[in-house]
């Protein structure tokens, strides 16, 4: 019987790859308009093709950038780039539609609720707050808490541990099936595809359930609950 539900963050709960595109397209402007002499488009497929070569957490894409069009860094570049980052990140970094209400759904059904998430601790918290969730789960696991990303089984037998449920009682939420559902599914855990934030073209998610929008995990809930 499923007792807790645990979510990957980005790409599940919140749309990561639409706000970081949003806000690579800001920076770029933001450099244009300081004056640095770059197209846009080309500008932006660079800069996404550092984050691909060092993560997309890494935080001086900009300063690389700049240093490989320009052979240094020069600060009045990086400065408007980074503040027109940080504006386009603040208003576009949002929860996918139904999530608030399905969370506050499956609180008062009494659901404990939890993340798992590849992200550094403190960037995994700073998207949690900025869109007021930190009050809702029960228990986070980010990178830093096992020190391994996802497939690896620690993660998601350290949240299970957090939430005093046995893996078999969890269903886990997550976009990515390589790592959400493969690493879930080796602890027993029950799993849902977020389809609606495949970023990958998936067929084959190998999940018990694929959701096409956030509010289906309360059918899936219904269906575990008739098993």
């Amino acid at each position: 019987m499923i007792k807790a539900v645990v979510f990957d963050l980005d790409n599940t709960l919140l749309d990561f790859m639409q706000m970081k595109e949003r806000s690579v397209d800001s920076a770029v402007r933001g450099m244009i308009e300081a004056g640095m002499d770059i197209d846009p488009i080309k500008a932006a497929e660079k800069i996404f093709s550092i984050y691909w070569q060092k993560g997309v957490e890494y935080q001086e894409v900009l300063d690389d950038f700049i240093e490989k069009e320009l052979g240094e860094v020069n600060y009045k570049y990086l400065a408007a780039g980074i503040v027109a980052y940080r504006k386009a990140k603040e208003a576009s970094l949002v929860p996918y539609p139904y999530v608030n209400s399905t969370l506050q759904k499956l609180a008062k059904m009494g659901y404990k609720l939890g993340v798992v998430s590849d992200a550094p601790a403190r960037e995994a918290w700073m998207r949690i707050c900025s869109v007021n969730m930190h009050h809702i789960f029960d228990a986070v696991v980010t990178f830093e808490d096992t020190g391994e990303h996802k497939p690896s089984a620690k993660p998601f037998r350290l949240i299970a541990s957090r939430l005093g449920c046995e893996a078999e009682d969890i269903l886990m939420v997550g976009d990515w099936p390589e790592r959400d559902v493969i690493g879930a599914n080796e602890v027993g855990m029950r799993t849902a595809f977020a389809k609606y934030g495949d970023r990958f073209g998936t067929v084959h998610s190998g999940a018990d359930y694929d959701l096409e929008n956030f509010s289906d995990i309360l059918k899936v809930l219904e269906l575990e609950a008739g098993r």
